[in-house]
């Protein structure tokens, strides 16, 4: 059975965020794809430090949940990421377990499907959908869309509970990452890529 890992970045375990990923996941059950949501606490998150030692060893040098995540990342055919919007942003806590996750773990997401969720209660939703877009668009991943941008809106979870269209959008987001595993399944495995060229402004 496919399974999707549902990245909860919110410091609160089971607050708006959480219910946007729970309704995902909850439609994923029903279309035979297994889920899990990681939670990723309230403790500090270690942001990168440029040090670059994941890149000949594999893993990050600071071993926490990012080294987790990495050791298990195989089990999974994809991941949707949830976060509040800070100041029209994710949080950080978020980013700096992305940046390293992505960074440490490079060359292993080609070919995942992949989506951001993003809750608040008002504003700001739009920015913070873009910004957690672009890890998966510079790692060949499948990013999967939906019938509006990925968000709903509320200040509690009972708010969410009441954001029809948001919720519903969240439905069709898991219906969509279904029928995408189907297809990825049946074409098989991602292309090989060329080595990547990197260019400077400066040469």
């Amino acid at each position: 059975m496919p399974k999707i890992l549902l990245i909860n970045g919110s410091p609160n375990e089971k607050g708006c965020t959480f219910t946007a990923l729970k309704e995902i996941a909850d439609k994923l059950g029903e279309l035979n794809v297994e889920s899990e949501i990681l939670w990723l606490g309230k403790k500090p998150m270690q942001d990168c430090i440029a040090c670059y030692k994941c890149q000949e060893t594999g893993k990050c040098v600071f071993n926490d949940l990012v080294n987790e995540t990495t050791a298990r990342w195989d089990e999974f055919d994809g991941m949707v990421v949830g976060s509040p919007v800070y100041y029209g942003g994710p949080n950080g806590r978020l980013t700096s377990f992305l940046d390293r996750f992505m960074f440490s773990a490079s060359g292993r997401f080609a070919g995942k499907i992949a989506a951001a969720v993003v809750s608040c209660r008002r504003g700001g939703a739009s920015a913070a959908f873009t910004r957690l877009n672009m890890y998966f668009q510079m790692t060949n991943m499948v990013v999967a869309t939906s019938q509006y941008w990925n968000q709903v809106h509320g200040f509690t979870p009972e708010d969410v509970a009441k954001d029809a269209e948001g919720l519903q959008t969240m439905r069709t987001l898991a219906q969509n990452i279904a029928w995408l595993l189907n297809g990825i399944k049946a074409g098989g495995a991602s292309p090989e890529y060329e080595k990547i060229t990197l260019t400077h402004f400066i040469r």
